[in-house]
C-alpha cells in the first residue's frame, strides 16, 4: 500500500534541498519570503537554514511543498530553457 502511495505523490524522491533551491532560482529569497512568510526566507535566508527550519517545522514544510507543486511546470520550463 505504500508504494502505491508514493507512486501518486508528485514529491515522492524529490529531496527538500532540491525544493527550496528550484524556489530560489525561480523566485528568488525576497520573492520567497513574500509568497511564504517565514523567518528564515525573509532573515539572511540560506539554504543551510532554510533546511533545518523546515524539517522541524511540519506547517511551514507544507506551505513550501504547496508553491512548490503550484509552480513545478513554471520552473522546470526555467531550467530547460537555460539548457538550450
Amino acid at each position: 500500500m505504500t508504494n502505491q502511495i508514493q507512486k501518486n505523490n508528485p514529491l515522492h524522491g524529490i529531496k527538500l534541498e532540491e525544493i527550496i533551491n528550484d524556489l530560489v532560482f525561480y523566485f528568488d529569497w525576497d520573492a520567497l519570503g513574500a509568497l511564504v512568510h517565514i523567518r528564515c526566507f525573509i532573515e539572511n535566508p540560506s539554504i543551510k537554514s532554510s533546511l533545518a527550519f523546515l524539517r522541524k517545522t511540519p506547517w511551514a514544510r507544507e506551505k513550501v511543498e504547496r508553491l512548490y507543486l503550484k509552480y513545478l511546470k513554471h520552473i522546470n520550463a526555467k531550467k530547460a530553457e537555460l539548457l538550450h
